[in-house]
């Protein structure tokens, strides 16, 4: 289904400068697999089992069934499967992915209380899209031609042509490129756009969020188990992508667009794992994790031009909060032996509630000597998130099986829910800051994610060697920008079809972990 808007609401919107709008916030949302490479190559699928560092964010629990103290560091490579090196960006890189510690303390006979700490990259943002198409009786900037067509923009000289010496309005020299493509019809005595026959896009995404996180965990009588993790997240993004629309008649013209966003978060993760059976080693976990609480700043250049000139860069920068949706978690996990650990965890997490929230002010506390933004919530953008994201189920799988003390073999399955509804997109006439601010105007709606993961691990006295490897599978449906109808003239339909593109990624890792 396409969708319809009123002409004269479009015609208000203007070429945009920074960001904070739906699909750029899930972005920051949403999180990988990954951690040590024994967490990795069971699918992550540890949250019951416990015993694992990397279960210090998804059921800090967990932590409370280490017996002795241990350090683990993990590194390892990011490679694109369908990916091509564009604007400093490579489909293979290395990256630096764990680093923690636990200890281990005896709390009483049969209790310990253990302390952790954790850093891991909970969103690697390394990925390059490639789109292009063919567009008919559409652009993404048709709006410039609206805008001209309701008096908006430069009134006409003698011969009909844009008089830029005249604007009605205020105008910059994107509106001077744009008018370029506009064109006066003697015919009929008629204003018409210039029409695009293709596009491509090419964006380059780097950074990521780094997590760092302090648990204290213990448990009691070796049948309740109990963890409390406080996250700390530094957000690092940035990408750079080319937009380009050929003419029959005019010269190809490009957007550029270079964006920053940093900030930090916060959150508190709590769990409990319990054996409901005395004398079996079945063990139920449960854990929540509140919102994460950011505080962001976006910076955007954005230039445009073709054969007839460029732009200065416009340059804008917005802070903004956003809180992320709480997260529920139930898992179990069961050994046989010595020999044979399985492992089975289900997330929920409804990314429809995420809260976009503008900055309204900054006061002093005097209690504190310190100074605290004010903000509230978008209601205009939070209602479009409501209607384009939806709650996300994740299923992990995993399995562990030792042929000897000194062998590990590790197998993994992770199925993640679709978070996009098949028909969102991004909408550019919304009353809100978000939507004044976005810099782009394209969007992919992602579907599900498979991930497959193996590994293996080596014991050598205190020292374990673990390898794990994954593949992730995502395929989505990328649009340049918002299709719309105009109900009074078929000509000044704007509709762009959707191209499938895909998000394939290979991972290898590799944690050592020395035990005292």
């Amino acid at each position: 289904m396409k969708r319809y808007f009123a002409i004269a609401m479009l015609a208000l919107a203007a070429v945009p400068m920074a960001a904070q709008e739906t699909y750029e916030n899930a972005k920051l949302a949403e999180n990988d697999l990954n951690g040590t490479a024994r967490y990795v190559g069971m699918g992550g699928a540890m949250e019951a089992l416990g015993a694992d560092i990397s279960t210090i964010s998804s059921n800090p629990a967990g932590i409370g069934l280490f017996r002795k103290s241990q350090i683990n560091l993990t590194a390892g490579v990011v490679s694109q499967q369908d990916g091509k090196s564009f604007g400093g960006g490579h489909k293979t890189n290395m990256s630096f992915d764990q680093i923690g510690f636990v200890w281990a303390s005896r709390s009483g006979e049969n209790g310990f209380l253990n302390f952790a700490f954790n850093f891991h990259k909970s969103k690697n943002f390394d990925y390059i899209l490639s789109a292009a198409d063919r567009l008919s009786n559409a652009s993404q900037n048709k709006l410039t031609y609206a805008k001209q067509k309701n008096g908006l923009l430069f009134p006409a000289n003698n011969s009909g042509a844009p008089d830029f010496n005249s604007p009605y309005v205020q105008c910059n020299q994107l509106d001077d490129i744009y008018a370029r493509y506009i064109n006066y019809d003697t015919r009929d005595n008629t204003w018409y756009y210039e029409n695009a026959n293709g596009y491509t896009m090419d964006r380059t995404h780097a950074g990521y969020i780094g997590e760092y996180d302090f648990n204290l965990s213990g448990n009691i009588n070796n049948r309740v188990y109990l963890g409390l993790t406080v996250g700390i997240h530094d957000v690092h993004y940035r990408h750079y992508g080319e937009y380009v629309e050929s003419f029959d008649v005019n010269s190809p013209i490009m957007v550029q667009d270079d964006r920053k966003i940093t900030g930090s978060g916060a959150d508190l993760k709590a769990g409990v794992i319990f054996r409901p059976i005395e004398y079996s080693p079945f063990r139920i976990g449960l854990s929540v994790s509140t919102p994460t609480w950011f505080n962001l700043e976006s910076y955007n250049y954005t230039t445009l031009s073709d054969q007839g000139g460029t732009s200065d860069p416009n340059h804008e920068s917005y802070e903004f909060k956003l809180y992320t949706p709480w997260k529920f978690g139930l898992s179990l996990g069961h050994t046989v032996g010595d020999y044979l650990a399985l492992g089975a965890s289900y997330e929920f997490t409804d990314y429809g509630n995420m809260d976009s929230r503008e900055v309204t002010g900054t006061h002093y506390d005097w209690w504190t000597d310190d100074y605290y933004d004010d903000s509230e919530s978008d209601d205009v953008m939070n209602r479009h998130t409501s209607e384009t994201l939806r709650g996300v189920s994740t299923l992990k799988l995993g399995a562990e099986l030792r042929p000897s003390p000194e062998l590990a073999v590790r197998l993994g399955y992770n199925y993640v829910s679709p978070m996009y509804e098949k028909e969102g997109f991004k909408d550019g006439s919304l009353n809100s800051l978000g939507s004044y601010y976005s810099s782009a105007t394209d969007f992919t709606n992602w579907e599900a994610t498979h991930r497959i993961t193996c590994g293996l691990g080596f014991q050598i006295e205190k020292v374990n060697l673990s390898l794990a490897y994954q593949y992730s599978a995502q395929n989505g449906y990328f649009e340049p920008f918002m299709s719309y109808y105009d109900n009074d003239f078929a000509a000044d339909d704007n509709i762009s079809d959707a191209v499938k593109v895909s998000k394939k990624r290979h991972q290898v890792l590799l944690t050592a972990t020395y035990t005292f």
